[in-house]
């Protein structure tokens, strides 16, 4: 059964039930004061059937019957019925088919057509008739006069008009009120159908397009229910879904490209080895200046493919999280010099300059010192592989700020193109496509330093102009002094 038909069901219920308690209550409120258990029946008789009179109207009728059975001659007699009559009722005689008399004068004509006939059994004694668009409520008795002409009285009395509609058209009245509680019951489940139902069955057709692999609809919702929190929750986890599927299939990109370049990268060292080990078999280098120019160049690419080799497997075990960092408050205002002036020498070697800026005093922040050293070497590499003017510059300067200690790497080199700057920190990213291995490498550098800084709990971005130059930025959360 559907939740819609339930619905219907359950408000159909509850309506019987509404007015089958009425009733009951209702049947136990006239018993208890009445005593009578077909109270309800009996009232309905005698207020319908029976028609009551009102004391004034009772005791006229009694007069008035009283001379019918005893001397009905008197009845013709006008002064007489006069003193009989009262200022609410009306009274008439009737003979054979004749007014004899009417306490209103100006019904008699409309009497003539509006009142019932003889019955000399008297058992239709009380009705209702209209006369002139007005409802009167009367108790008549026929009799015989001696003559044996056909006699009745009549004690009328007016009645309200809706009141006896209503009495009247009561079947219809309720017939009507059954169509509008069911009017009403479709009205509750269309409103039903549209907050709760329609909701469901949209869920249900998107539970049914994310079956399929569809991921590319909106659900939308305008209510704050249960059922639109739903609907929110739902659409929440498409999203995410869709996100995830999306960078499932950039990682699958990432893959592939990786390989790609990976391939390409021990692919190229890895020919020229073998160029030169079969120039050695063959006895090309035939001189002791041609065999250690080849020993020397077998050497060199195999050391870039170990170096290779070595970052991929830092970035995949930095991608696993299985690499353990030994973080502690490092002060970085000593760690940065000791670590410009160690790597001085080689830079200076390669005719590059690198100038320290120390912050003002000591300026202590959470770290793991090698991996912080292995981050600091990565950016260095990455900026001597770009240098492009004859003056090659490097200044790294520390900073405070309020709730971290920022150090800033700046070089002279030809920058990155705008376009290219918000990815060089993506996996497997490179700005520069080729794979020249001065320029080029594997693209994990400056990746795998993003991931070390993360790993601290820091941040890490860039800011560049083309031609002027680049700056790395590194922030870490400040620690207190050891």
């Amino acid at each position: 059964m559907s939740i819609k038909t339930r619905f219907l069901l359950s408000y159909v219920g509850v309506i019987i039930i509404a007015i089958t308690l009425l009733l009951a209550s209702v049947f136990l409120f006239s018993f208890a004061i009445t005593g009578d258990v077909k109270a309800i029946e009996h009232f309905y008789k005698k207020s319908y059937v029976q028609k009551p009179l009102t004391t004034v109207e009772e005791n006229a009728f009694l007069d008035l019957k009283l001379l019918a059975k005893n001397n009905p001659l008197q009845l013709l007699d006008i002064e007489q019925l006069q003193k009989i009559n009262a200022p609410s009722i009306e009274t008439v005689v009737r003979k054979d088919h004749q007014i004899v008399y009417a306490s209103q004068k100006d019904h008699e004509k409309l009497l003539l057509k509006s009142l019932p006939g003889f019955e000399a059994t008297n058992i239709n004694s009380r009705d209702t008739i209209m006369i002139n668009q007005a409802f009167y409520t009367y108790v008549k008795f026929d009799f015989y006069f001696p003559d044996k002409s056909e006699g009745s009285i009549f004690v009328l009395r007016e009645v309200s008009s809706h009141a006896e509609l209503t009495r009247e058209l009561l079947p219809i009245l309720l017939g009507i009120l059954f169509l509008l509680f069911m009017m009403i019951i479709g009205l509750l489940n269309y409103l039903v159908s549209r907050s709760i139902i329609n909701p469901i069955t949209a869920l249900r057709e998107g539970a049914e397009r994310i079956k399929s692999g569809d991921l590319d609809f909106e659900i939308t919702s305008r209510s704050n229910d249960e059922i639109g929190q739903l609907n929110r929750s739902f659409e929440e986890m498409r999203v995410k879904l869709k996100e995830s599927v999306k960078l499932q299939l950039q990682y699958e990109e990432n893959r592939k490209e990786l390989l790609s370049n990976i391939s390409h990268d021990l692919k190229t060292p890895m020919t020229s080895i073998i160029g030169y080990v079969e120039g050695i078999k063959d006895g090309v280098a035939n001189t002791e200046e041609k065999m250690d120019k080849y020993l020397t160049t077998i050497y060199t690419k195999a050391k870039d493919m170990d170096l290779l080799i070595d970052e991929l497997f830092l970035f995949s075990k930095l991608d696993l999280k299985k690499i353990p960092f030994q973080m502690e408050s490092v002060n970085l205002r000593q760690y940065m010099h000791d670590y410009v002036e160690d790597a001085s020498f080689d830079f200076i070697a390669r005719d590059i300059h690198i100038q320290y800026i120390s912050a003002g005093s000591a300026l202590f922040a959470m770290a793991d010192r090698d991996k912080l050293r292995r981050v600091l070497s990565n950016l260095l590499s990455n900026s001597e592989k770009y240098m492009d003017k004859p003056y090659k510059q490097v200044i790294i300067s520390l900073h405070e700020q309020v709730d971290d200690a920022l150090i800033q790497v700046t070089d002279n080199g030809m920058g990155i193109d705008p376009t290219a700057l918000p990815y060089i920190f993506d996996r497997f990213y490179r700005a520069e496509p080729s794979r020249n291995s001065q320029t080029g490498g594997s693209g994990l550098g400056l990746a795998i330093a993003k991931q070390i800084v993360l790993e601290m709990g820091g941040d890490i971005w860039a800011k560049s102009e083309l031609t002027k130059g680049t700056s790395i930025f590194i922030s870490l959360k400040k620690a207190e002094e050891r």
